[in-house]
């Protein structure tokens, strides 16, 4: 079906009769033919053999279009000479030597017409087959979602049967390890659902969901999200919050799901490109106008020399939003 739709000459060929085409084509010569040897060589009928040269190149190839032009520029020429009963002048000849031209500049214009409408239809199909393709995507995307979701949400009820302790007692760390197993599942559900919101609204882009949210928990969320890998690798992560030590609250109006993943990406960099035994300090401080967030690695040999600064700053949320 693409071969057929990026080939317009192939439809063309199926949809015209050229056959029907050359007999035009050939009665409207014969009758130029007519008039023009029937009269005398001053009367110009050749203008005529436009019209066949335009037929042909709307029906038929260029190769054809370029034999209907020479038989025609040949017969209004053959007029001069033929029948040869009149004496020809100069005026005469000039004439038929811009009838030629005529038919020439006729049949370039009209191939080089026909070539930038096959480029264009060439192109109209391109994008059509680009548009049939997004639509497969974005109905692959949607499947993949829903496919996504179903052992999201088997996992997540697992979790809350362990939490419930419905296959016996759990003591304090295994109760937390399943919280943050939820949440995870959550967010990662979160993510799956909007990964297909973004499909959907691909015109309008991303839509947030604004509210007051506090940066400190969503940082410390992230850290404990991650703290096994950072144990794995031997790295330590402190929280600092700038000049105000005790300031556990930092309010933005932001979509929390988004700034999590932004959290959770610059933990997770950090971390894989810190050398072993190394330090992640996430510092969390307010200014007058906005809160501000840094992600520094630097190593336990050199604290004084960091490789990275990563900072985020937000529009800080009034005070009395929060209350």
């Amino acid at each position: 079906m693409w071969h057929q739709i990026s080939n317009p000459k192939r439809i063309s060929a199926k949809t015209q009769h050229p056959f029907d085409t050359r007999w035009s084509i050939a009665c409207v010569c014969a009758i130029v033919f007519v008039l023009e040897f029937s009269t005398p060589p001053p009367y110009v009928f050749g203008y005529l053999y436009i019209g066949t040269i335009i037929l042909a190149s709307s029906r038929l190839n260029s190769s054809t279009t370029w034999k209907v032009t020479l038989l025609g520029s040949v017969l209004t020429l053959l007029n001069l000479v033929m029948p040869g009963t009149e004496l020809i002048n100069l005026s005469v000849i000039a004439n038929r030597v811009l009838v030629v031209l005529a038919l020439l500049v006729t049949a370039w214009l009209s191939n080089r017409t026909r070539s930038y409408e096959e480029a264009i239809a060439q192109h109209k199909a391109q994008l059509q087959a680009q548009a049939q393709l997004a639509q497969l995507r974005e109905d692959f995307v949607s499947t993949l979602t829903h496919d996504l979701k179903t052992p999201l949400l088997g996992a997540i009820a697992t979790v809350k049967s362990f939490q419930q302790e419905e296959f016996g007692p759990l003591i304090q760390t295994q109760q937390q390890v399943l919280e943050m197993m939820e949440r995870s599942f959550q967010t990662t559900l979160q993510l799956v659902e909007t990964m297909l919101d973004v499909y959907r609204n691909d015109s309008e882009g991303l839509q947030l969901n604004l509210m007051p949210v506090n940066l400190v928990a969503i940082a410390e969320e992230a850290i404990a999200s991650l703290t096994p890998l950072a144990t794995n690798r031997r790295i330590y992560i402190r929280t600092r919050y700038g000049e105000s030590q005790f300031r556990r609250t930092l309010w933005v109006r932001a979509d929390s799901l988004q700034l999590h993943r932004v959290f959770t990406n610059l933990l997770a960099n950090s971390i894989n490109h810190s050398p072993r035994g190394g330090l992640v300090d996430v510092i969390l401080e307010s200014t007058s106008t906005a809160q501000k967030v840094q992600v520094l690695e630097n190593s336990l040999i050199y604290l004084n020399a960091f490789i990275k600064v990563i900072a985020i700053a937000m529009p800080k949320v009034p005070d009395w939003v929060c209350i």
